[in-house]
């Protein structure tokens, strides 16, 4: 079987999965495509013979579509989703998968009516092969129970676009959620302080930010978002147990000894960085599809438990660095939860 993609969105990230999806991903081709930009559309789908829509919820309801990507502005994606969900037609859904808690809950409420998981939103870190060892490693047990997790998310420059907000809300919700999937323990408070700022950003963004994150077990997460640190795309995460701790590995890369000193590169981009991880994610969300099978990957939940963090974080960082608490509805069965 060869599962036909219709992908909503042709914008660069778009463009990214969709050369995923039909040059490095067996079993899937692309087959329709559509963008606000009718123009970008008709030129991104010509390069892989695919047909062009004028709207989401044509291609959604295409029989030539089997599965559903949506990679379109934000504010869009609930729209899409529902709609795939109302078409019974498995969705995967770039982050977030909503704006709004709200539209997360509709999304969550819509899948469950609907009686079978059909969202997977993409958080890629989970199937970063360094994510995944230190998650064995912590299933093991062998570090005793999880006490502190220390992280740093840095890029080495930001656009103008980017504002104070985004620090959680498109940077630090990749660790949000890999961490809760780390830890599988659930984040209940949020912290953001603000230290000096660098003098490398634009005026109106603050910049560094320190996180700090509870979960419900008491574990306390610390994360660094720096966003203008001029050297590279660097991640790094460490988490501290009672007998011990697990680090993420740095990317692997060649060791250079020359002129006196000796030096590894470090990533600039975090296409790069992470390019294993979104190739393995969409060959398991193929590979899902292909099988009639619910996906494995970050759930509906996820999305919405993710959203309501970053919410949390932006009030304390606009309120000077209050601790904000994460809200969160109770955790479905239907979604792992309690009964």
């Amino acid at each position: 079987m060869t599962v036909r993609v219709g992908v909503v969105g042709a914008g660069m990230i778009g463009q990214d999965h969709i050369r995923r999806l039909t040059e490095v991903v067996t079993g899937a081709t692309v087959t329709v495509v559509t963008d606000l930009d009718s123009a970008r559309a008709a030129e991104v789908a010509a390069t892989v013979g695919a047909a062009v829509l004028p709207s989401g919820a044509e291609l959604i309801n295409s029989p030539d579509v089997d599965a559903v990507l949506v990679t379109s502005w934000g504010p869009t994606h609930a729209e899409h989703v529902l709609n795939a969900i109302a078409a019974g037609k498995p969705v995967f859904c770039e982050k977030p998968l909503a704006t709004t808690a709200e539209d997360c809950l509709r999304i969550v409420e819509a899948e469950r009516a609907h009686g079978s998981r059909l969202v997977q939103v993409g958080f890629m870190r989970r199937f970063d092969p360094g994510y995944r060892q230190m998650k064995e490693v912590l299933a093991a047990g062998s570090l005793g129970a999880p006490l502190m997790v220390h992280c740093a998310h840095r890029n080495p420059t930001v656009p103008d676009a980017y504002h104070s907000a985004m620090a959680a809300q498109d940077t630090a919700v990749h660790e949000i959620d890999v961490l809760r999937w780390l830890l599988d323990d659930e984040i209940i408070s949020a912290q953001v302080v603000t230290p000096r700022a660098t003098s490398k950003r634009f005026e109106h963004l603050k910049d560094p930010q320190i996180m700090i994150f509870e979960t419900v077990s008491g574990v306390r997460i610390d994360l660094e978002v720096f966003v203008n640190c001029q050297y590279g795309y660097d991640i790094q995460c460490e988490v501290v147990g009672e007998d011990g701790l697990v680090r993420l590995p740095d990317p692997s890369a060649v060791g250079i000894r020359t002129a006196a000193r000796h030096a590894t590169a470090v990533t600039q981009d975090w296409k790069v960085r992470f390019a294993e991880a979104f190739d393995t994610e969409f060959r398991e969300w193929i590979a899902s599809v292909t099988a009639g099978a619910e996906p494995t990957g970050p759930s509906a939940w996820d999305g919405y438990a993710a959203t309501v963090i970053t919410d949390a974080a932006v009030r304390s960082l606009e309120t000077d660095g209050t601790v904000v608490s994460a809200d969160m509805k109770p955790r479905p069965a239907f979604y792992g939860g309690a009964a």
